[in-house]
Parts: structure tokens; C-alpha cells; sequence
């Protein structure tokens, strides 16, 4: 499962299908730490054909949703956003 500040900035970037792709593929990067696409597909839950598994895949990480511009850096700037209030809330605490 992905943070919740990460599902947060990927709600408006992704579809729920999409969000549970992404969230197989990295736990899948995690557990095997390959990242061959034919490989990731071999291991991909999905009740479809390998070749269909594949495509899947490459479909799925060539989305314009994923490029930089569009979901990266407003994931960098949300974590930067959150990183800022803890520092805030230690140091009032201390």
C-alpha cells in the first residue's frame, strides 16, 4: 500500500484502476527489484494472457499521467509541503 499523502496527489491524477496498477507494480518492484517489464508481467496478479500482462505494462507506464510534469512534481511538492509542517510542529513541541 502507498502513503496516504502519495494517494492523496494520485486521486486526481489516476483512475482507481490505475492507482491499483501502480500499486501492484511497485510492491512487485519492491519484491523482486527487477525491472524488466517482461519479468514485472510474469509476476503481475492479473487473470490475463502473459502477452496481455505485457502490454498492460507498457501501456500503462507510457500514460501521459505519469510524466513528470503532470504527477511528479506535485508529488515533490506535497512531500516538500509536509516535510516543512512536521519540522514546524518538533521544533513548537521542543
Amino acid at each position: 500500500m502507498l502513503p496516504e499523502l502519495y494517494l492523496n496527489c494520485l486521486e486526481s491524477q489516476l483512475s482507481a484502476s490505475q492507482r491499483l496498477t501502480l500499486e501492484m507494480l511497485v510492491w512487485l518492484l519492491q519484491f523482486h527489484k527487477q525491472v524488466r517489464i517482461e519479468r514485472l508481467a510474469a509476476c503481475l496478479p492479473l487473470p490475463i494472457l502473459y502477452e496481455s500482462r505485457r502490454r498492460h505494462v507498457q501501456r500503462f507506464l507510457a500514460l501521459p499521467q505519469l510524466s513528470i510534469p503532470l504527477l511528479w512534481f506535485p508529488l515533490i511538492k506535497s512531500i516538500g509541503r509536509f516535510v516543512r509542517t512536521d519540522v514546524d510542529c518538533r521544533s513548537r513541541i521542543l
